[in-house]
């Protein structure tokens, strides 16, 4: 299949000095969105106690056990401002992303030490929940660097009960166990009860020589008192068991290495640790990249910083998304699906790092006289927004896709799915859900990357994490903004038959105008970047300019072990765009 492949059809072209000028204003506000993003982060990777105190400590920061653990450069991170439940901790206690180990690429997870000892938190089973659904889709491994000091007790109903609660964790990694995805966990410090269950459901665990497992520690030593209460010769029991386990704390390594042999090594350093880790690493089954890949890996032609001139910061200014997308692929080339069918949708094959990935991206800007085509020129069709043509080209190339086993990049910049009585003859409700269907048919590992509006319906077929089981994460950019409508557009819908009754009865509509302004700044400040995040809305905020090594990290680790091939040779989807 080298013809097809090896030389793919140029898409882009280079930016004029002048465009790169004009669009100077958007480059700088988008860097200043970035900024923000890059500082709320720095926040949440100091919260905690200071680092001068782990490192008194004799231990390493979970940021420094990520670094010594992974290949140089090779770490992307993800859900580094979740936090669900806003606890006062500001973060979940976990330090996660996508990583190379030994040229092999894997999921990791690292238990915040700093951060009342890599304790179970309001909001951090949620989290969990989320990085073993990347690494189960991937089918890639997931490693812990583990540290859990248990449950915050003074919040167990935030972590305890409920079906994502912490206790669903030691499931999933039982689940991920019966479907081929390793566990790996490197052991520190110490892990009573939900931190020993935490410890000992991984598929293999490697300890530090401090580091110990339990069922109980000794803040939960005689925590029942055979009275019903408390006193001072109760209390005094508990300070005496207390000060014991202090000293001697229960599953140490000791017991679960020399005795129950639960810990398959034991390293005097830290380092130690993380190296058995990577060791391990090593032997977890992965394909030769030549079985997958199409052709030799290859820069974009064009620079990624000309994103920042390309993808405009006001959300109402069109731009074209091959473009973008030429900054992101090998080569800058491209093999599209039906140029001639439905244009408000990009929908082609590109490669990334040599793999083989599908693209679909909405365009934006007027689509031409007489489109859609079922209006009959009562309006005109905008892009952003989804048409019946649109529609139905989309769940071709998912379909087609899913049958060569092609993994999806969506490029979501999106207002919705046209709307009204024209539209519901054109059956478009049930061809958006007829996308849903075909991304679950499909069966295939997915991107969504939310490069500026993601809104309505649309938001949901496009690969939305709402609506997939498909979809491995989600990025955000400096430009993101995620909400059921724009907020003029709810504000009308909130307030339009008030205004009429207002008026009606001769009232002042300033106080409803007022209202309408409060509810838009409403939606706009609660669908910016860092708020996505912090909501879950969106895994990562990503810099314009890194966003192509998360793709790169993405199509190797769906190339790395999947469950199902599709010979290069018995591909139809590069024929079918061939003709």
């Amino acid at each position: 299949m080298r013809p097809y492949f090896e030389k793919m059809t140029p898409m882009g072209r280079a930016l004029t000095d002048g465009a790169k000028k004009r669009s100077a204003d958007n480059v700088k506000a988008i860097l200043q969105e970035e900024a923000k993003v890059a500082e709320a982060v720095q926040k949440v990777l100091d919260a905690g106690i200071p680092a001068e105190k782990i490192h008194k400590r004799g231990q390493l920061l979970a940021t420094e056990r990520i670094e010594k653990l992974i290949d140089p450069g090779s770490f992307r991170p993800l859900t580094s401002l979740y936090n669900p439940k806003d606890n006062a901790e500001r973060s979940t206690g976990l330090v996660t992303g996508l990583a190379s180990v030994e040229g092999k690429m894997c999921v990791v997870v690292a238990s915040d030490n700093k951060v009342m000892a890599g304790a179970w938190i309001a909001g951090q089973a949620e989290n969990i929940a989320r990085i073993q659904d990347v690494a189960q889709m991937l089918h890639v491994p997931l490693v812990w660097v583990l540290n859990c000091s248990g449950v915050k007790l003074t919040e167990q109903e935030e972590v305890y009960a409920g079906p994502r609660s912490g206790g669903r964790t030691f499931f999933r990694h039982a689940e991920m166990n019966l479907k081929g995805v390793p566990v790996l966990a490197g052991v520190f410090g110490t892990n009573p009860a939900g931190g020993g269950y935490h410890g000992i459901s991984p598929t293999v665990m490697f300890a530090h020589h401090k580091a110990n497992m339990a069922v109980g520690g000794a803040g939960i030593v005689s925590g029942m008192s055979p009275k019903g209460h408390f006193d001072l010769e109760g209390v005094q029991a508990l300070i005496d068991a207390t000060r014991h386990f202090k000293a001697v704390p229960p599953g140490g390594t000791g017991i679960h290495y020399d005795e129950t042999g639960f810990f398959r090594s034991v390293s005097e350093t830290e380092e130690g640790v993380l190296e058995t880790l990577r060791r391990s690493m090593a032997g977890q089954p992965a394909h030769d990249p030549s079985l997958f890949r199409v052709a030799e890996p290859a820069e974009p032609i064009y620079p990624a910083e000309e994103i920042y001139n390309l993808v405009p910061h006001r959300q109402k200014v069109t731009y074209d998304v091959e473009q973008v997308i030429a900054r992101l692929v090998d080569g800058s080339e491209h093999m599209e699906y039906r140029p001639d069918y439905g244009p408000e949708i990009y929908t082609g094959l590109v490669k990334i790092d040599g793999f083989l990935v599908g693209v679909i991206a909405n365009r934006q800007g007027f689509l031409g006289k007489g489109y859609p085509e079922y209006a009959k020129g009562e309006y005109m069709g905008i892009g952003g927004k989804f048409y019946r043509q649109g529609l139905i080209k989309t769940n071709e190339f998912v379909t087609h896709c899913g049958r060569d086993q092609v993994p999806i990049v969506w490029v979501q910049d999106t207002t919705g799915i046209d709307v009204g009585d024209i539209a519901e003859r054109a059956e478009l409700l049930g061809l958006g859900q007829s996308l849903i269907y075909s991304i679950e048919r499909s069966e295939l590992p997915m991107l969504c990357l939310v490069l500026r509006k993601a809104s309505a319906a649309a938001h949901y077929i496009m690969g939305g994490p709402q609506a997939t089981r498909n979809t491995v994460f989600t990025l955000g950019t400096g430009t993101t903004e995620v909400y059921v409508m724009h907020g003029e557009t709810a504000a009308t819908a909130a307030y339009a038959r008030r205004l009429v009754k207002e008026q009606d009865a001769g009232h002042d509509l300033q106080p409803t105008i007022d209202k309408m302004n409060d509810l838009a700044q409403q939606y706009y400040d609660n669908s910016r970047p860092i708020y996505s995040a912090r909501r879950g809305f969106v895994d990562e905020i990503v810099k314009m300019t890194e966003l192509r090594g998360y793709l790169v990290s993405f199509a190797r680790a769906v190339y790395q072990n999947p469950l199902k091939i599709c010979p290069h040779h018995q591909m139809m989807l590069p024929r079918i765009i061939k003709g």
